[in-house]
């Protein structure tokens, strides 16, 4: 009977010995911080690539829309010598002559006349446009100046004259326009005390 009584105790006293496992759960963050360092390592690397895709698509359309509009630029450089001839030939012609010409020689005339603007209107359709500098202040960017001229009745670093027209393609100067500018003129008068005090000898 002791025995038997002794029996369960040694069986209740089995389970206590179970909970000894706990401390293990302890040593179960590391694997985690590894794995969390790693993840944030590759998801580092990941928005890096990303970044780096978007830069090289934004290149590539940047490239892409330039070569769409600038592809032609030395194309375009030798229509427009082929204009320059057609203008300069119109610009031969005074009204005096034209009045005179007989019928097939006007009706040659206005063929050139259509052609002219025809070749103006297609090159403007692809982008690249005529500079019309007369009048306006020159321009270094745009503009190439031959000579000065001596002009008092028009501001000074105005284009009195153009000698050859300058084109635009796009938002670059495809060719310079080559002009005259105005030397003199309104330039002292705005400051006339200050023109005494640079140049003290000047009359």
């Amino acid at each position: 009977m002791n025995d038997s009584d002794m029996n369960p105790s040694a069986d209740s006293g089995a389970p206590a010995t179970e909970p000894t496992t706990q401390p293990d759960a302890t040593a179960a963050p590391k694997p985690s911080t590894s794995l969390d360092r790693e993840l944030a390592d590759t998801k580092d690397r990941l928005l890096r690539t990303l970044a780096d895709m978007d830069n090289m698509r934004k290149r590539t359309e940047r490239e892409v829309a330039d070569a769409r509009v600038y592809g032609i630029s030395n194309f375009a450089r030798d229509i427009i010598g082929v204009a320059d001839n057609m203008h300069r030939a119109m610009q031969a012609l005074d009204d005096e002559l034209r009045t005179k010409a007989d019928e097939a020689t006007k009706t040659l005339l206005e063929g050139v006349e259509l052609t002219e603007r025809e070749l103006t209107n297609t090159l403007e359709k692809h982008g690249v446009k005529r500079i019309e500098p007369l009048g306006q202040k020159f321009d270094p960017n745009r503009h190439q100046a031959m000579y000065e001229v001596e002009d008092a009745s028009v501001p000074s670093g105005s284009v009195v004259q153009v000698m050859q027209a300058g084109y635009m393609i796009g938002d670059r100067v495809l060719r310079p326009a080559l002009v005259a500018v105005a030397k003199g003129g309104a330039k002292a008068t705005p400051a006339p005390a200050s023109s005494a005090n640079d140049n003290p000898g000047d009359p």
